[in-house]
């Protein structure tokens, strides 16, 4: 049985860089007809944009789904916060995980499969300046071996 396609909309790019990445989850998430149709039309954004608990249940909170021109007076708030689904004990694990101390729930990717729109979230703890200047000499160590491999075949 082959995968599902999925159309990447959106990633956040940014948290790789900003937190160690401990957990994923794939989620739903409550949208309006125009919000749909706007990030089919790759008009979103995940650079603020952060989960929080509230009233039993997960919510997103600035990700930025743009307006949808077509849709006039029937359209919807960018930045509204957007509920996300998931069963009743996978929030309470991620809260309990998410509770302790320095971890935080972000989106890493908004993105299409089978027409609807899923958003990957992730347990997240944020890095130090020292973590985030070692990623980027192993990076640069790892363009470096790279290069030397490609021009030596």
């Amino acid at each position: 049985m082959s995968e599902t396609p999925i159309k990447v909309v959106v990633t956040n790019r940014k948290a790789r860089h900003e937190y160690h990445i401990e957990d994923r989850l794939e989620v739903g998430i409550v949208l309006t007809g125009t919000e749909i149709k706007s990030i089919r039309a790759g008009r979103a954004s995940l650079q603020e944009a952060y989960v929080i608990f509230k009233e039993d249940e997960l919510w997103v909170i600035n990700m930025h789904i743009s307006t949808y021109d077509p849709g006039h007076k029937t359209n919807h708030e960018p930045l509204r916060p957007r509920k996300l689904l998931m069963h009743r004990r996978e929030i309470d694990k991620w809260i309990d995980s998410a509770k302790q101390r320095g971890y935080t729930m972000i989106p890493l990717r908004l993105y299409l499969k089978r027409g609807r729109a899923k958003l990957e979230i992730a347990l997240a703890k944020g890095k130090k300046l020292y973590d985030k200047r070692e990623t980027l000499t192993k990076r640069d160590a790892q363009r470096r071996i790279d290069r030397a491999l490609n021009e030596r075949g």
